[in-house]
């Protein structure tokens, strides 16, 4: 198991390798979560994985790459992603420990994260890591996301439905002005895509290079048809 100071030695060469920037505070931030998540994992199973290093690669790095391309859509550069949150506000369904949106909340202040999840003590790991990393930004839900009230300007999701159910699920959570879908995917899904039901429009399949992990990784960006 490593230590936050292990992690927070690997981590900036992960940060070089999706061409991200971050304040010291950022990078000890993110070392102090994933070694919160790797002590929590050995009793509330947040993750399937276990070793510290496909943890780094199959987890952190993972979610590092839809930084960039989150910030590209919302149209913020990397500096107005720093500014303080409530400009725009981000809901990560099935987040689990909080892959994408821990990660979300500490590298872009400026996007309010809403993380839910059915499972309790994921929502509670969640809150847990928000207060001891004092993240304003972040807040944590135990429901279904169906059970929801609000809308978001990016809904998000990391290998928790099909795009069907996804979409159907979180309908009423996206804004209807300028609202979109952010679906992190493995290989390009053209099987759900074509199952997508008529009031989904499919903007672009973005593909994704996760630095150490040779899978393939995209971003399926889509919108609700008015």
């Amino acid at each position: 198991m490593w230590t936050a100071e292990a992690w927070g030695q690997r981590i900036p060469a992960v940060l070089d390798g999706v061409a991200l920037s971050a304040t010291e505070g950022q990078t000890l931030s993110l070392a102090r979560y994933m070694a919160l998540l790797q002590r929590w994992n050995t009793t509330y199973n947040l993750t399937a994985l276990r070793s510290p290093e496909d943890m780094l690669t199959h987890h952190l790095a993972d979610c590092l790459v839809v930084v960039k391309p989150l910030l590209a859509h919302l149209g913020l550069s990397a500096e107005q992603a720093q500014q303080a949150p409530g400009r725009f506000k981000l809901l990560d369904v099935g987040s689990g420990g909080g892959l994408p949106g821990v990660v979300l909340a500490i590298l872009c202040p400026a996007i309010a994260v809403t993380c839910v999840d059915t499972v309790g003590k994921k929502a509670a790991f969640i809150r847990q890591v928000g207060a001891e990393l004092g993240l304003g930004n972040l807040r944590a839900e135990h429901a279904r996301v169906e059970q929801l009230g609000g809308q978001f300007d990016v809904v998000a999701s990391r290998a928790f439905a099909s795009l069907v159910d996804f979409t159907t699920w979180t309908r009423q959570r996206l804004s209807p002005s300028a609202g979109v879908w952010m679906a992190m995917k493995g290989r390009d899904p053209q099987d759900e895509l074509q199952a997508l039901p008529a009031f989904v429009q499919v903007q672009n399949v973005q593909p994704l290079v996760v630095p150490g992990l040779e899978a393939e990784r995209c971003i399926v960006w889509m919108r609700a048809l008015p």
